[in-house]
Parts: structure tokens; sequence; C-alpha cells
């Protein structure tokens, strides 16, 4: 195998990416050209081709990406299937990659995942194991709304600030959670 040419290949995609992002700050998805994203990344068109079949094929792949990302954070707990309520690194995570959830945001992916796991015991203790769906897609909701929020106001708060924003408003029912493409 070629080592360079696959350390060329992951420094195109990753520009590719980059320059994608930086459009989709000013421009909606549909205004963003291949020829322009070439352009601004200096690749020929062949490159972005050979790695994607149109913008939309890059906007998937990179929702695939974020998503991979979001998942590594805790795979620890998604495999042995606990919850640490650890909030505070899904925020230093945004923090140090805002353009990164900026993007997944504004193309809409958030709207299309759902929560899928729970912890039984505490829907038992806090809902009485009562109206689950609501009470999950109510956190899935607050919590994406105040992620936006804080991340069109710049993060000007602290990640410790945000983590307790979350501690107080869900009192400690709310988890780490595994979501699923609907």
């Amino acid at each position: 195998m070629n080592t360079s040419n696959n350390k060329r290949r992951k420094a195109s995609i990753e520009r590719i990416e980059n320059i994608f992002m930086e459009l989709l700050e000013n421009k909606e998805l549909d205004q963003v050209s291949v020829s322009d994203l070439c352009k601004r990344a200096h690749l020929n068109r062949s490159t972005f081709y050979a790695n994607y079949n149109d913008i939309y094929d890059l906007a998937d792949k990179l929702r695939q990406k974020i998503e991979m990302t979001f998942t590594q954070l805790y795979q620890e707990e998604i495999t042995q299937s606990f919850n640490s309520n650890d909030y505070l690194k899904l925020f230093r995570h945004i923090r140090d990659h805002q353009i990164l959830y900026r993007t997944y945001f504004k193309l809409g992916y958030d709207d299309n995942y759902h929560i899928i796991a729970f912890d039984k015991e505490l829907a038992e203790e806090h809902f009485q194991n009562r109206f689950i769906k609501y009470h999950m897609e109510f956190f899935r909701a607050g919590i994406t709304h105040i992620i936006k929020l804080w991340l069109k106001n710049g993060c000007q708060e602290s990640s410790e600030d945000m983590f307790e924003i979350i501690k107080s408003e869900y009192q400690g029912r709310g988890k780490v959670i595994q979501r699923t493409n609907v």
C-alpha cells in the first residue's frame, strides 16, 4: 500500500471538509459549488470526485464523521452499558470543535436522531416508567437547543458552566445516551 498517497488523500479530504465547513458558515448547502470549494482548497475537481459523488455526498460523509466522533466520546459507556452523566467532556469537545457542530446543526441532521437507550431504573424512579418517549424527546430537544444557543453565542460560557446548567435543569435525571438514525 502506498503510504504517501494515503497521507496525501487524507490531507486532501481534510482540506475539502474544512473548506466545506467554512463555506457553510455563510452559505446554504445548495449555494456551495464543487468548483468554488476546489478553488479555495487548491485542489482539482478530480480530487473531489475521487472521494465524493457531489456536495450532498460530502455533507453526508461529514455527518457520519461527526456522529462517529460523538460516539467515540462515550464509546466505553456505550460498550459497557453504563451512564456517567459526564456532559463536561461533551461541552469541552463542542468548544474545541465549534465549526464541526455548527455545520452538523446547520445541515439539520440533529432532527433525524432520537434517543434509543435510557436508564430503565431512573425512568421508573422519576417517571414511573410512563410516557418515556416524551421524556426522552424533551431531553433531546432541550439539550440540542442549549448546545445550539451556546454555539450561536460563540461558546462564551465555560464548559463547566454549561455542565452545571444541564445538571440543574435535569436534576440528575438526564443520561448520556446512545442515539440512532430514524
